[in-house]
Formats: C-alpha cells, sequence, structure tokens
C-alpha cells in the first residue's frame, strides 16, 4: 500500500474493533494499521470506543502525538456503520458525509429543541474538507452525499425519528462518533476531516432482526479497498 488516497498520513477512527478490521481489511493492512502513536505509518486505523467524547478524545491524542512526533496528520476520517433514512439511503449502501451534525447538542424547552447555534453558544455542524469530499465522491460514485448526524443516544421510535428528519430534513444517515472526530481535526487547520459510513439499519423503531451489520461491514471494507492508491 502507498497511501489512503495520495494523502502523505491518514487517521481514521472507527467505534469499535468490527470496525476497525473492516477498514483495515479493505486497506490490506491487517495488524500493520495498529494504532502505534510513535509508528510513523502512512496509515493508522484506531477503534476509539462508542460516542463522540470518546472520538474527539481519541482523535486529538493521535494527532497531538503525531504533531509532536513531527509526523503529523494531514487527514483524519470517521468510519464505520450508522443508520440510514429509509428512502435516502438503503440498508447496505455507502454514505460520505457533506457535514457532520452533532443533533442533539442543544437544549429543550416548552417551543422545543434549540441547537448550540440556535442558542448562540457555538455550533453544532463541521463540514466535510471539501477537497477530500471532491475525491471520496470520485473514487466512491455509488456512496450517497449528504448531512450525517451524531447522536449521543439512538433514535429509537418513530417519534423520536418525526423530531430528528423535521430538523434535519437532508439528513441520510445517523453514527456517534463523526463530530466528535470533526472537533478534533479542525483544531489543526491543515487536517482534512472526511466520514464514510455504510448503512446497516434504519432510523426509527429499534427491529434488531432487521439489522445487517455483516452486509454494512462488508460495504464498509470494500468502501475502503477502492481509497488506496498503490
Amino acid at each position: 500500500m502507498r497511501s489512503f488516497l495520495g494523502y502523505s498520513r491518514a487517521l481514521i477512527v472507527t467505534a469499535v474493533e468490527a470496525e476497525r478490521a473492516s477498514v483495515l481489511g479493505g486497506l490490506g493492512l491487517g495488524e500493520q494499521g495498529a494504532d502505534a502513536l510513535e509508528s510513523g505509518a502512512p496509515v493508522v486505523v484506531v477503534a476509539c470506543g462508542v460516542g463522540p467524547a470518546a472520538a474527539a478524545a481519541v482523535t486529538a491524542q493521535h494527532l497531538t502525538i503525531a504533531m509532536q512526533e513531527g509526523a503529523p496528520f494531514d487527514v483524519a476520517v470517521s468510519a464505520g456503520i450508522a443508520g440510514g433514512f429509509a428512502g435516502r439511503v438503503e440498508i447496505g449502501g455507502l454514505v460520505v458525509a457533506t457535514e457532520s451534525i452533532a443533533a442533539d447538542l442543544g437544549a429543550e424547552g416548552p417551543d422545543g429543541f434549540q441547537s448550540v447555534d440556535e442558542l448562540g453558544f457555538g455550533t453544532s455542524r463541521c463540514d466535510a474538507d471539501p477537497g477530500l469530499l471532491r475525491t471520496l465522491r470520485q473514487a466512491l460514485p455509488e456512496a450517497i452525499g449528504g448531512p450525517v448526524l451524531t447522536v449521543s443516544t439512538v433514535t429509537g421510535t418513530a417519534h423520536s425519528k418525526e423530531l430528528v428528519q423535521k430538523r434535519h430534513p437532508d439528513a441520510v444517515a445517523e453514527a456517534m462518533e463523526g463530530f466528535g472526530v470533526a472537533s478534533a481535526a479542525r483544531l489543526w487547520p491543515a487536517t482534512a476531516f472526511g466520514e464514510i459510513r455504510t448503512v446497516s439499519n434504519a432510523v426509527g423503531p429499534r427491529d434488531r432482526a432487521a439489522w445487517r451489520i455483516p452486509q454494512a461491514l462488508a460495504t464498509l471494507q470494500d468502501a475502503f479497498g477502492a481509497l488506496v492508491v498503490r
């Protein structure tokens, strides 16, 4: 393997080991992609744990140590499986985020939910790097592009799905780490951020019998296989 999409050094962050194994398999790395901070490897794939806080902490740790070691990452990618919004992306489908949105970061009140943007306390949105996004769309033409929501509590009822779709009508998928990776990456202006997701289930009422996690992991592996520049 020569590089990930031509970048000199890439950090790819998944939530769990099963996702990490799929990414490593697609890249053809095996355990060569181990999360050794000091290795200077051209691609490092790490499982950070579930949720935006863990994702931000682990991403920031890796980016900081890489900078101190003189081998900074020029791209950080959040990757893994996700819930997809029916009618926008199907189970087993592939998504490339145009932006990552912290969908439950804000406050509830008598008039409903207000984001931190509306409250004037910051932003709940991180755009994908335009150059990286363009390259991903070219390499993965079958992928659906659109906002990917980051949540700390997975949407699990028809009512909550209706509310989140009303707030984010263009969203294509929901996951739990993208905004965390993005929040860390944007502290380093030279580090491009992106998010890649494959869909294992539909957002909404939890129906474990309808989940297709092995299929989504296989799609994830195939996607990363298409992102290797040899």
